[in-house]
């Protein structure tokens, strides 16, 4: 008998069926302030079917609805694209079909639009149910792919946002207005094959990264993706405006790739400063034989992920880098209304590793004096990437919640928790009807005078 492949077993066995219920129980007090959805996706291919690959299990949002106090309902949806309908196939005699998504990886809300973002294809649009309304391209104005991870701007509500290729055009780069509306779109010149998960925004720049991972024809796992030495490892810094593509400028820096990006910025020297987790080749392997199942698939896909600072001077056009911590993290977060600017405070989730750091935990770290505080989550328990709520009348960066939904392998049940995230302690367990999946990425959607209205 085949033995499972790993996302298919422990924290990430899918679940079978979509469910609602309603009136969930309280722990501790939820904060008045928590008014809105908690929303994840996910990969949770359907009852009967294994996937070549972690990232082709079909998308799975799971929404935590909350008032005033209280959890009123949970709910879980499959996106309903083509490739969960029909298996519809990305490549076709015409080229790409970009909505042949599982629309697994992250959802947001932008221009009061809910979008399912899977890399490789257009979003998906969803109602405040979860209920799949369909693809997304802007009024036809969108004709590549989007990234799973669009930069809100916090001062001016744009939305920038990138779609990778494999082919030519490697690169596009792309701005919607805080309403919605696609204004402006342009090809990165020097871009390659390389495959590219994430970017950051500061005021002034868009900056790209180019790692070792790259298109491999020879990968038959459906992602067809793999390390090479050949490739060059880079960061990619653009001026941001209408001319700035043809004004970007590439850095070269030591190998590795970066999935994840914590914050980018620009210092008082008119340096970018960029930090997130990284990996060196036997980490990407390790995380890719885990990804597809292969035997010497590692015992987490996060193990050998470290955190690493940039610090790129385009006056000098040189780049410091170091690795500024030995915790294996990933799923890096923070004060949204800090992306593009300084930040002191940065969030993660902690993998056990060969360091004997301790299990999975939510990682709070302080750039100012370099310490690192773990909530530990508990034997046989995962939490989800932790997102960041700011608090009523909040004065400091750090005055907030941060909201992870924890897999619990021992009770074969799921909570959400909530924890100060100031200190990380709990303040609040919701308990929810099933154990949820281990997911990727999510957000929480606040209440709008229209959501009020509704409900």
């Amino acid at each position: 008998m085949t033995a499972k492949p790993p996302f298919l077993t422990g924290h990430y066995a899918p679940v079978a069926d979509e469910i609602t219920a309603t009136e969930l129980t309280v722990e501790g007090t939820l904060p008045p302030e928590l008014t809105g959805r908690l929303l994840r996706n996910g990969h949770n291919p359907k009852p009967g079917v294994t996937p070549t690959h972690w990232f082709k299990g079909s998308g799975m949002v799971h929404g935590i609805r909350l008032r005033e106090g209280r959890a009123e309902w949970y709910r879980n949806r499959w996106v309903h694209t083509p490739a969960l309908d029909d298996g519809a196939p990305y490549m076709t005699e015409k080229g790409p079909d970009l909505t042949a998504s599982v629309a697994g990886t992250h959802i947001i809300e932008h221009g009061g639009r809910l979008l399912a973002l899977c890399e490789a294809n257009l979003p998906f649009e969803l109602t405040p149910e979860l209920e799949t309304v369909g693809a997304h391209d802007f009024d036809g104005k969108l004709r590549s792919a989007m990234t799973a991870h669009p930069k809100e701007d916090p001062v001016t509500g744009e939305l920038h946002f990138f779609g990778s290729s494999p082919f030519p055009p490697y690169l596009m780069y792309h701005v919607a207005d805080a309403k919605g509306v696609l204004v402006h779109s342009a090809e990165i010149p020097g871009a390659t094959a390389s495959l590219k998960h994430d970017f950051a925004i500061t005021r002034r720049h868009v900056v790209f990264i180019e790692g070792n991972v790259t298109f491999d024809p020879t990968e038959h796992s459906g992602i067809p993706y793999g390390w090479s030495d050949q490739q060059p490892s880079r960061i990619g810094v653009m001026p941001r405006g209408e001319d700035g593509a043809r004004q970007i400028r590439w850095f070269s820096i030591e190998p590795g790739n970066m999935l994840h990006v914590s914050n980018a910025y620009e210092d008082g020297r008119g340096r970018i400063v960029l930090e997130g987790p990284t990996v060196d080749r036997r980490g990407f392997e390790l995380s890719w034989n885990w990804w597809v199942g292969a035997p010497d698939r590692g015992s987490e896909p996060n193990a050998y992920s470290f955190t690493r600072r940039w610090v790129i001077d385009p006056a000098a056009g040189t780049v410091d880098e170091q690795i500024i911590d030995d915790l294996a993290v990933e799923f890096p977060t923070l004060n949204e209304e800090y992306l593009g600017r300084e930040n002191r405070f940065q969030y993660a989730i902690s993998f056990p590793d060969e360091k004997g750091f301790g299990g999975y935990g939510v990682v709070k770290y302080d750039r100012t004096t370099g310490a690192r505080r773990i909530h530990q989550i508990g034997d046989a328990r995962l939490p989800s990437e932790a997102v960041f709520v700011p608090a009523a009348g909040a004065t400091r960066e750090d005055d907030g919640y941060l909201l992870t939904v924890v897999s619990d392998l021992k009770q074969d049940a799921s909570q959400l928790l909530v924890l100060d995230a100031s200190g990380l302690d709990q303040v609040a367990t919701v308990h929810l009807p099933r154990r949820v999946t281990a997911g990727i990425h999510g957000s929480w959607i606040p209440d709008t005078p229209q959501d009020e209205t509704r409900a």
